[in-house]
């Protein structure tokens, strides 16, 4: 209980700063013109989203049904039907945007990771009869196979936290974001062999002055490598696990989805929870490695 009072005081303390300025904002632009009274606040339903990822439940039905309403009254005094709730979720998208943005990412160490992973809307069989994500969701290829969604392309450092990511259609390339997602990096990046591109290392060096790290593919020659990056590269399993938790235990995919800004608020919330987590993956590099000045 204490947990979930620590994530509504920070999720509405957060809301109190951040909403008039967006209200203001649609006001001002005629996107909005004027404000339906709900039960439940932004930071309420912002709360529920969340917390619904930091518990052992796999179905958001389930979790509303059987946790929130039959245990989280006092809490929520104003609370709604499972189906009413559903209709709020879009409203919490932006909100959750900034506040994954503002308050939760971790700062750059100067040892950063990068990796991308699937996130499949449906199965495989059902492909040609998937509509919700048309023309928006694409098939790509991983080393486990095809799919059908989008792909999450992720930049930890190496204490686990979350540095930057994106969304991309699944047919996208992993270089392809690259640049737009080390704007605020410094120091080395560590990527698999999908990273491989003298163009990208070069354009990271004049750009940004970071040094891209990553495996020879066989035909490759052999090049000259510090012993310290060599075991930094070996370590880039942490960026595995990290997407591992992010799937299994923060559940950010399924294929059960009806509404696209439903998918986005999913993932949000995953990545929020994992941030929020107080022990990730690390690899202890503090009292070994000196941070670059």
């Amino acid at each position: 209980m204490d947990s979930l009072l620590v994530l509504f005081c920070d999720v509405d303390d957060f809301c109190k700063a951040f909403l008039p300025i967006w209200n203001r904002q649609l006001l001002a632009s005629g996107q909005k013109q004027r404000q339906r009274a709900r039960s439940l606040t932004i930071s309420e339903i912002m709360t529920i989203l969340i917390a619904f990822h930091q518990s052992h439940y796999r179905d958001f039905k389930a979790y509303y049904h059987q946790q929130v309403l039959n245990h989280w009254r006092a809490e929520f005094p104003n609370l709604v039907s499972y189906s009413r709730f559903v209709e709020y979720i879009p409203s919490a998208l932006v909100p959750l945007i900034m506040y994954l943005r503002t308050g939760c990412l971790g700062k750059c160490t100067g040892i950063s990771f990068i990796d991308s992973t699937a996130l499949a809307v449906c199965l495989n069989p059902r492909i040609h009869a998937h509509k919700v994500f048309a023309g928006l969701a694409a098939r790509g290829k991983t080393s486990t196979g095809w799919f059908f969604g989008f792909k999450l392309h992720l930049v930890v450092n190496d204490r686990g936290e979350i540095l930057q990511f994106c969304i991309t259609p699944g047919n996208v390339d992993d270089r392809k974001p690259v640049l737009r997602l080390v704007r605020k990096l410094f120091g080395k990046l560590f990527g698999d062999k999908g990273y491989i591109s003298q163009p990208l290392m070069q354009s990271l060096r004049e750009l940004f002055d970071i040094q891209l790290i990553t495996k020879l593919r066989y035909n490759m020659k052999n090049q000259l490598m510090s012993l310290s990056d060599r075991i930094l590269l070996r370590r880039r399993a942490i960026i595995e696990t990290i997407i591992d938790q992010l799937k299994n235990i923060s559940q950010i995919e399924h294929s059960r989805h009806r509404s696209i800004t439903n998918f986005f608020v999913n993932v949000l919330c995953g990545l929020i929870a994992y941030c929020r987590r107080p022990s990730k993956p690390s690899l202890g590099l503090d009292e070994y490695l000196p941070l670059p000045a």
